[in-house]
């Protein structure tokens, strides 16, 4: 299904983002 594959690459950057965020602004976390 091209939807889940959708859904799991939309959480991939999301998650990757959220890493990025929390290196860059530790004292947000």
């Amino acid at each position: 299904m091209i939807v889940f594959e959708f859904i799991a690459v939309a959480l991939g950057v999301a998650a990757i983002a959220y890493l990025v965020v929390a290196l860059v602004n530790p004292d947000r976390f």
